[in-house]
């Protein structure tokens, strides 16, 4: 480590001396430093546009797809039936009439306070024949019941009470079998005995009452004309009466119940002004970035500085790409016949009356515009934002690199001023080390001389 004498004997302050040395020293990584933090400023918004885009490009993939714009609201003339439109559906009308409404199965055995055998053996038959043997580990009914619901028979067991017994005093239940699924293909039948007895006809019916049977939903379409026509359900919802189309019922019904499904021009229009809206978001936020700032240089003049995408090339092409995009003609007509235009300020507006009006007036028209728009959006945006050969992430890539060098530079200048000013003070601690010598030697001479002066005088 050098060793500095604080200019003691050539009366200068070197620490001020080397410090203002050191300053103008380091003025290229000064430079280099107000490079990085522009740059960063830069690299920052780039990766914000570019996530914009790429979430415009996305959106832009979603519209695209052949449903994206088969849209439909749903409704029927009674509050018993719920209509819910997916994926296949269209605009239609249907007069439904429900007749029954599904139910499952429920059975409930005599009242009991323990099992008649031990260790209790059931068998449950389903509807489609399979056969499901439980074993309870005690003739408790709760083990009876915790064995029925632990067993995979589509069967749901509860204990219920039932009173005391007059004679014993035991607390006496019954024991309720319910289907877990609902109409026929819920129905069961529980044997008490084996599996291999129920196969061989040996095991008898588990004595039981009917609270309720298996059935089905049941509707009728178009009753009372010669086209009318039955559809059963295992539940209250009737999937798929017409493609895309469900019905979900609470109520019999004595008269028919007139469901119907209409495109939902609302819903198409939000989609426009989402992608409108979504666009015209990237748009501000790239003329944010080019907004003038003034600021008041060191001499007390004002000082303009451009945003950082003041004139950058590669986002001033991507933005016109998107522009073009919008509002470049559909089949020769301009997409301000649908609503959608370009306003003077460089942005685009979406006129929500028109763009509903010019749907009813011309509906296939009017979505082939949109979609067509769409798609090109898509493209657009994809262009600029692809992560692997996009404009926008090729450009963050380079800004990266040049990041990751000027932080490296910035790195070998700290090492290059540390030796310059271990240099300087070892330098101009050899210089007063060097005045001192001189110094003293000085005396020395200047004692010499008065010595021989003194014996002359003599």
């Amino acid at each position: 480590m050098g060793i500095s004498l604080g200019g003691l004997v050539s009366g200068l302050n070197t620490a001020d001396l080397i410090k203002s040395l050191m300053a103008v020293e380091a003025i290229p990584q000064n430079l280099l430093q107000n490079k990085y933090v522009s740059t960063q400023n830069y690299l920052k918004s780039l990766q914000t546009l570019n996530s914009s885009v790429a979430a415009l490009a996305e959106l832009g993939k979603n519209g695209m797809k052949p449903d994206a714009l088969d849209l439909y609201t749903a409704s029927s003339s009674d509050k018993s039936a719920t209509v819910t439109v997916s994926k296949g559906a269209g605009a239609t009308q249907l007069d439904v009439t429900v007749e029954k409404l599904a139910q499952s199965q429920q059975l409930v055995t005599d009242a009991m306070a323990t099992w008649p055998t031990d260790p209790p053996v059931l068998t449950v038959k389903s509807a489609d024949g399979t056969l499901t043997e439980i074993t309870a580990e005690s003739s408790s009914l709760f083990d009876v019941v915790s064995a029925i619901n632990a067993a995979d028979a589509g069967v749901q067991a509860t204990r219920v009470a039932s009173g005391v017994d007059a004679v014993t005093g035991d607390t006496l239940y019954r024991l309720q079998l319910t289907a877990k699924e609902s109409g026929t293909a819920g129905a069961f039948t529980v044997y008490d005995g084996t599996k291999a007895a129920v196969t061989a006809g040996t095991a008898g019916q588990l004595t039981a009452t009917t609270i309720r049977s298996a059935e089905n939903a049941e509707v009728t379409l178009w009753k009372g004309t010669a086209a009318a026509q039955t559809i059963t359900s295992s539940s209250n919802t009737f999937t798929d009466l017409v493609p895309g189309i469900s019905v979900a019922v609470t109520a019999t019904s004595a008269t028919p119940i007139t469901v119907t499904v209409a495109r939902d021009d609302k819903a198409i229009g939000k989609v426009a002004e989402t992608l409108i809206g979504k666009l015209n978001e990237i748009f501000d936020f790239i003329a944010t970035k080019r907004t003038l700032t003034t600021t008041t240089g060191a001499d007390g003049k004002p000082v303009v500085t451009g945003g950082v995408f003041s004139s950058d090339s590669t986002v001033r092409d991507a933005e016109q790409k998107l522009m073009n995009a919008a509002s470049a003609p559909i089949n020769g007509r301009s997409p301000s016949e649908f609503g959608i235009s370009i306003t003077k300020g460089g942005r685009m507006e979406f006129d929500a009356e028109k763009f509903a009006k010019s749907l009813a007036a011309d509906p296939a028209a009017t979505q082939n515009a949109l979609t067509v728009i769409t798609t090109r959006l898509e493209e657009a945006a994809r262009l600029a934002s692809d992560k692997y050969d996009g404009q926008i992430t090729a450009k963050i890539t380079g800004q990266t690199a040049l990041s990751k060098d000027i932080t490296t530079q910035i790195a070998d200048w700290d090492r290059r001023l540390a030796l310059r000013e271990d240099t300087l003070k070892r330098t101009y601690s050899a210089l007063e080390v060097q005045l001192s010598k001189l110094n003293a030697q000085s005396s020395w001479i200047g004692s010499q001389l008065a010595g021989l002066n003194s014996g002359n005088s003599q």
